[in-house]
């Protein structure tokens, strides 16, 4: 406990700059994977190709390589002023980059679930794909789609840590700045995972809320 009291500091910085790289990430991945979803069910041959390549090449991408480029080689490129970009937004847009396929594969797995005719049947009442999707299906696919969206958040969360290899303060450098002080590292560390069993609880019985209150008979 003394590790925690004395290095209350340390621990606040760290999961609060944590928390914040997990909530613009998620906000940002949800978002693009869900447009990358309607890539990748869309009827267009190239933007089905498109879909398919992103999702591809990023899911079979270590996340330690889009960290690196995002936060090391992305800035050289200098698209954004180097001033407005830290370490920290080249590790939000990576967490977000490379979730971002993963939420596209839950969206799209929940569209396979509606039945086809559903989609024909909105179509053939003059709706727009655009609109067969977002009045039609999306609001069908949502009972198998939360569930598995909220394993894939919870994922993100713990992705954070890598974060703390490439100059970001959060939950994963406590360990770094505790041995710096001389504090006992192993407890440290047994805090940290404590605290993100603590910050995982309440997704995880979300999760188990909705599948049982969402529960698609097969």
């Amino acid at each position: 406990m003394d590790v925690l009291l004395d290095n209350t500091d340390i621990f606040v910085r760290g999961f609060r700059n944590t928390l914040l790289l997990f909530v613009f990430s998620a906000a940002a991945s949800l978002v693009l994977g869900t447009v990358l979803a309607m890539l990748r069910v869309s009827p267009v041959p190239v933007f089905r190709a498109a879909g398919t390549a992103y999702v591809t090449i990023v899911r079979n991408t270590p996340l330690t390589l889009v960290f690196f480029f995002f936060v090391f080689a992305f800035p050289l490129l200098k698209i954004i002023s180097q001033d407005d970009y830290t370490p920290f937004v080249g590790a939000v847009i990576a967490l977000s980059l490379y979730t971002a396929a993963f939420v596209c594969e839950v969206i799209r797995s929940g569209i396979n679930t509606v039945s086809p005719g559903q989609m024909e049947a909105a179509r053939a009442v003059g709706l727009t794909f655009g609109q067969t999707l977002g009045s039609v299906v999306l609001p069908q696919a949502a009972r198998s789609v939360v569930p598995p969206m909220i394993s894939t958040m919870i994922a993100l969360l713990k992705n954070t840590t890598v974060a703390a290899g490439f100059s970001v303060v959060e939950a994963g450098a406590i360990r770094d700045y505790l041995s710096e002080r001389g504090e006992s590292v192993l407890v440290g560390l047994l805090w940290v995972a404590f605290i993100f069993v603590i910050l995982v609880i309440p997704l995880t019985l979300l999760q188990r809320a909705l599948e049982k209150r969402w529960s698609v008979a097969r």
